[in-house]
């Protein structure tokens, strides 16, 4: 397992230098920033040379390339060119409630989508069965955006339950999860039933079953604990796509998440922030992927991490 681990290691710093290679000269397409900075007046030359200097824009390509490199490999992500506050600051302030709204979402989708999706194999071609699969078409089909207006509408300004909006305890969290949970837990439910149907025509279950163990340990202790290997990997891809997915949920519900932070700074040419929210996540992705491969040895012994590792 140890030199599975240093493998994996290693691959990440070639995607982390491919992936900063990719956001460095691709988000430079996109406008100067100086401009951004100067488009509410009539700047002279020499103000907007200053600025440029300042920032480090007059250096050629390879040579803020060079030097963002060398920012990143100390751990140093540089300084907002609006703010001029340390990057790492403002990524610190917006990853816990980002962290904190991925949670809420895969908690909501775990306690909508494994219910249903256990009770729609084991209840195959019934009443229950059909509902469920509605319930996932309905889950995948919602847009998570109009799910969001329509929880605001009802539970916000209807029956004042909960805050329309913003960050300020755990009241505020409810329906920016909902709103994702909800879309979420269809295709979990999806991904259980089928999984839990393949697992529950099992040889072994038979044999489970005629020992006289009952049903629901049988259900939970075998089937469900095997079904939730390609489950796990899911939720895992699922959870680092939330940390920087969430945009739209973040916008709707004014959520001071580090998408939201990302999409600001694209539109204000903010590189540093660009680059380094990006990278941040990258490694955050990376990291999920690494602690759900290492969970299978966990759920099922038999599976050895790593493959080849002897």
């Amino acid at each position: 397992m140890i030199q599975y681990i240093i493998r994996r290691l290693i691959h990440t710093v070639f995607v982390v230098l491919a992936i900063s290679l990719i956001v460095f000269f691709s988000i430079r397409l996109t406008g100067d920033p100086v401009a951004i900075m100067f488009q509410a007046g009539e700047p002279t030359k020499e103000a907007i040379e200053e600025v440029r200097e300042n920032l480090g824009l007059n250096e050629p390509l390879i040579v803020q390339y060079g030097i963002f490199m060398k920012q990143l490999i100390t751990f140093d992500l540089g300084e907002s060119f609006r703010s001029g506050l340390p990057v790492s600051t403002m990524i610190a302030e917006r990853m816990g409630p980002t962290v904190l709204l991925a949670l809420g979402g895969i908690l909501v989708a775990i306690l909508i989508a494994f219910p249903v999706g256990i009770l729609s194999a084991v209840k195959r071609g019934t009443a229950v069965d059909f509902f469920g699969r509605i319930f996932s078409l309905l889950g995948i089909s919602f847009p998570n955006f109009w799910l969001g207006i329509m929880l605001i509408i009802v539970f916000a300004v209807q029956l004042q339950w909960f805050p329309a909006s913003g960050y300020d305890g755990w009241k505020s969290l409810v329906l920016p999860s909902i709103a994702l949970g909800m879309i979420l837990s269809g295709i979990l439910a999806r991904l259980v039933r089928s999984s839990m149907l393949e697992i529950l025509n099992q040889q072994y279950i038979s044999t489970a079953k005629s020992k006289g163990i009952k049903d629901w340990v049988v259900i939970i202790r075998h089937a469900f604990r095997n079904a939730l290997i390609p489950t796990t990997t899911f939720l895992g891809i699922q959870f680092g796509s939330l940390l920087g997915g969430t945009v739209i949920i973040e916008q709707v519900f004014s959520w001071p998440g580090v998408g939201r932070m990302i999409i600001d700074a694209i539109n204000q040419r903010d590189y540093p922030v660009i680059q380094g929210g990006v990278i941040v996540l990258a490694m955050l992705m990376i990291l999920v992927n690494l602690i759900v491969d290492l969970s299978y040895s966990f759920l099922d012994p038999r599976i050895k991490v790593g493959g080849s590792d002897k």
